[in-house]
Parts: structure tokens; sequence; C-alpha cells
């Protein structure tokens, strides 16, 4: 058996925003492959469902969705020690003693011959027992076996049986007269006796008994060995003397009668704020964590004052409100992006990469081939994906010409046509499918903290306004429980005509002069239709914020 032991470093995840569109999937996939091939242990994460644009991207150049990550709070896994060690309930007490001896522990799981875990037995646990003893213990309905004792008393067989026979009987010491002998050992006894004349030997012999050990190495005639072979009793010889014989046989009881049954447990996946309270109810030196009621690792209090965060790098974003949960937690690493700078702080110095260009995997890109790393054609696909995606087929007002020059030579090293790709690319997202008026409004959603008002806005691109537009209200009933649920102020969203060249915005909460403003337009109903608009972070953020100065100083 193995000492408990830390497990393996953790790699390092790169993730887009919440509600993540393709320049933010891609792009994870993108600087993950980067990071690899300069050694790094780096993993693509997402931070939410792959949108259908995405997923036809990530299909067509057969490209493995990132991993999912929901929050980046600690959890129980990411400070759980891996237990290597375990006793099994029937295992002896001396056996226990030897391994938490041999291992320096304190606390071990007990578990039953499946590997489910059945206990948790302690040295305090040990101690007491040790304590509490007062004589020989009688052993008949504890289940121990012929070899637990064979083993205990470290003994030599001289007549064999069945080892894995349980014990019927008591323990007595053959110690008095003849007569004593008699009336203190009764049939299916174990006998301790010291190098005793063969009359007394055969006297134990014919009490029916079921094992003889001799202690301190005595000898045993032949004649007796002959007569317990033709009684199919054990006889044993052990090193040891009489005294210390009944002392090892007493740690042969198995582990379960001294363990604690049904200990506290936690799950991999329990956050570590939710678990303090009850270890400070129970106050246990160590807890078992267990999946499908397998034991998977041990933690302690220790575990809890030092946990390992999670390393992370951001990219397609750089605002704390649109990060993943517990983003605090963690720890960034470093930032690639290609939007404003929205705030978030860091305790040490980081690298960062950020660039006015209409998408974050132009960025990428050029970090390979600035390194003379190769891109494969699979992720020169996707990264590809995510600039047609951003720049909406160079329509986008964002697009610069780094953008269109970095996209022709990854279309180039991926093999596919830029127009004929992009265009089936963009119409696999603008099909709205089964998707709800809730699952809509959420498309693509960024927050913004614009003045003092904490601001929502969503985007969702399409090839005609009608079939969007006839569900408005439905989706401003949405927009709204957005705002109730999350607290925000406003909830904004783009529906982009990627053929109009336009968008419809539609708003909901207040203040609506703040739309008005933005765009001199008549924000007394639900939505505005602004032509020529299709990018957020150029044509809608900056209005907003331009717009917040002015109204404050009204």
């Amino acid at each position: 058996m193995k000492r408990q032991t830390a497990k393996e470093p953790k790699p390092i995840y790169v993730i887009g925003h919440r509600n993540p569109d393709t320049d933010s999937i891609c792009s994870a996939i993108g600087y993950a492959h980067l990071k690899q091939e300069l050694g790094v242990n780096a993993l693509p994460a997402r931070a939410g469902q792959i949108n259908p644009e995405t997923k036809y991207a990530l299909e067509h150049f057969r490209v493995d969705p990132p991993h999912l990550i929901t929050d980046l709070y600690p959890r129980v896994k990411d400070v759980a020690l891996d237990c290597r060690i375990v006793v099994r309930q029937h295992d002896t007490l001396r056996r226990l003693g030897e391994i938490m001896r041999e291992n320096d522990l304190k606390s071990i799981p007990v578990t039953d011959s499946k590997g489910v875990l059945v206990g948790i037995v302690t040295v305090s646990d040990l101690a007491r027992r040790y304590f509490q003893e007062l004589g020989m213990q009688n052993l008949a309905d504890m289940r121990v076996r012929f070899r637990d004792i064979i083993h205990a008393t470290d003994s030599k067989v001289l007549v064999s049986g069945d080892e894995g026979e349980t014990i019927k009987g008591n323990v007595r010491i053959g110690a008095g007269s003849v007569d004593t002998i008699r009336e203190v050992i009764n049939e299916h006894d174990i006998v301790l006796i010291g190098d005793r004349h063969p009359d007394t030997l055969r006297v134990v012999l014919e009490q029916g008994i079921d094992c003889i050990i001799v202690t301190g190495n005595g000898q045993v005639p032949h004649e007796i060995i002959e007569e317990a072979q033709g009684k199919n009793i054990f006889v044993l010889s052990s090193p040891y003397d009489t005294y210390t014989c009944g002392r090892l046989i007493n740690q042969c009881v198995p582990v379960r009668r001294i363990m604690h049954e049904n200990p506290v447990c936690f799950k991999p996946l329990d956050l570590l704020s939710d678990i303090k309270g009850a270890m400070d109810e129970t106050n246990y030196r160590n807890y078992p964590v267990i999946e499908n009621g397998q034991l998977v690792g041990l933690i302690s209090k220790d575990n809890l004052m030092m946990p390992e965060r999670e390393r992370v790098i951001l990219v397609d974003h750089n605002e704390r409100g649109q990060a993943v949960e517990g983003i605090e937690e963690a720890k960034i690493l470093e930032i690639i992006d290609h939007h404003r700078l929205g705030g978030i702080q860091t305790s040490e110095p980081i690298f960062t990469r950020q660039e006015p260009v209409g998408c974050t995997a132009t960025i990428v890109a050029n970090m390979h081939w600035h390194r003379d790393i190769d891109i494969p054609p699979s992720i020169a696909g996707v990264l590809l994906s995510a600039i047609l995606s951003d720049t909406v087929l160079f329509k986008s007002p964002t697009c610069t010409q780094k953008d269109k020059d970095t996209a022709m030579r990854l279309a180039d090293i991926a093999g596919v046509d830029v127009n004929e790709y992009g265009l089936n690319m963009l119409k696999a997202g603008a099909k709205l499918g089964n998707k709800t008026p809730g699952e809509i409004v959420k498309t693509d959603m960024k927050e913004f903290l614009i003045g003092d008002y904490r601001i929502v806005v969503s985007q969702i691109s399409v090839m005609d306004f009608k079939e969007v537009m006839d569900m408005e209200d439905k989706l401003i009933e949405s927009m709204n429980e957005v705002c109730k649920k999350d607290g925000f102020d406003m909830s904004i969203m783009m529906v982009t005509n990627i053929i109009e060249e336009a968008t419809n915005l539609l708003f909901t909460g207040s203040p609506r002069t703040l739309i008005g403003e933005a765009f001199k337009k008549d924000a007394s109903g639900t939505h505005v239709y602004l032509p020529g608009v299709m990018s957020r972070k150029k044509q809608v953020i900056p209005p907003l914020s331009e717009a917040v100065k002015r109204i404050n100083v009204n």
C-alpha cells in the first residue's frame, strides 16, 4: 500500500466569457494549442453551452468542444488527497496497527471487499481498545479466523487445517493442574500452553479443542502431533511467551468492531464553503471523499486553509461580469483580448495581449506565427471560423485589414473557401431551431458596467428579421425576467440581420432615455431600428457609454 499523496498539478484552463460565442470558444482552443506547443499543460474550456454556429464550425473541422466549467469556486476535489491506503473491515487490529505505524497515519478509511466505504478508524479508537482490554477476549462472535491467529502470533503451523474457518470457542490458558485444565477448557477452545509434559498436552487434546498454541517455541512431541492430526486439531508453535501471545490474539479482532460506521463523507464536487459547517460540528481529523459509493480520497481541516486555486487564462474578455462564476477565487495568468479594458484586478503582474482588431482569434493566430509554431488545419479552421463570425464575414466595422489577412492565411491552411464556408457557418448560426424566447435572449450575452448602470447586452444573427421580431413580446418578457432575477438595470438584445447589415435593438429596464440619447431614436417603444449597426463592441457600447456621461451631466 502507498502513502496518501497529493494529486498531480492541475492544468491551466484557457477559457472565454459566459454565454460564449464562436470567438470565445475557438480562441480558447487555439490559444490552448499554442501553450501546449510551448510545453504548458493547458486545456481549452468554456463557460457555457455551445451555440449552433460554433457547433457547425467544430463539427466541420472535427474539433472536440472544450471542457465545460460552470464555476471556479474551490471544491473538495481541489484539496482532497489521493487515498491509496485503506483497511478492509475484516482485517485485524494488529494489521491496522502495522499500517498506521509504517505510514505514520492517524486515521484510515475502512472498505468492504468490493472497495465500498463502510467506516473509518482512528489511532484513538485503537488506543481506546487497548486500554479497555481486561482479559482474554471472546472471539467466538467476532468472526476471527484461524489464519488471523497464525499471523498475529507469528506461529509455525505444525498441524494444519482450514485456516479460513472462523473460531467457535474461547481462548484459554492451559495452566495449573490436569484437573484445572479439564474444568476450564471446553470444546472448540483455543489453548495457549507452554513447554508442558506430553501427558498434559494429551489431556488438553482430549477436551475437544480446535487449536493448541505451544508458546515460547516449546517442543511438541511427535506422538502429540500424530494425535492432533487424527483429531483435526490445529497445532501451532509461537516464538512468543504465553502472556504476549494472549495480547496478540486480542489483536485478531476485526477492524469493523472498533470503526466508526456511517462516517461523515463528502463528494468531490462539494463546495469547500459548504462543508466547513459539517467539519466544525463533527471535528474529526479526516473525512472520506466518495463518488458512486467508492472511496476516492481524504480531506482534512488542514487542507481547507490553503486550497490550490485554479489557474486560468482569459480569452475574448477582461471584465469580471463576463467571466465564469468564481473568477475571484482563481489565479489569472494571462489575458488575450480585443475589447476595451474592463477592470479585472489581479494580485500580481500578468501577461496581457490586447489589440484593436475584430477578433481575438486574429491575435491568437499571429502569436503562433510570431513564435514559428505551425497551426494544424483543424486549429486553423476554428480560428478562421472565429474571425468570420466576429467580423460577420468582414462586414462589421470592427474588421481590420489584419483580420482579413489573417483569415485568408488560415483559410489556405484549412483548405476552405472563405466566402462559401463563412456564409454556410453564419446560416447555421442564424437558425433558431427549437430555441425558447428565454434561450434566445441569452445568446452571446455579456454584462457591462456603464456609468452606474449594470447592463446586459446579447446578440443574435439572423438572415431575416421576421422570425425573431414576430416573438418580440415574449422576448421582452424574458428580458424583463433577466433584469429581475440578476439585478440588471437594463437588458438589451441586438437582432442583427447579416444580409441587410442592420440591427433591431430590443431593450427593457431603465433609464429608457439612455437608448434615445445614445442612438438619437424614439425610445418610447421596445425596440429601435439601427441601419448599418452590426458590432456591439464598436457601435453599441461606445454610444451608450457617452450617453451615460451626458445624462449624468444633465
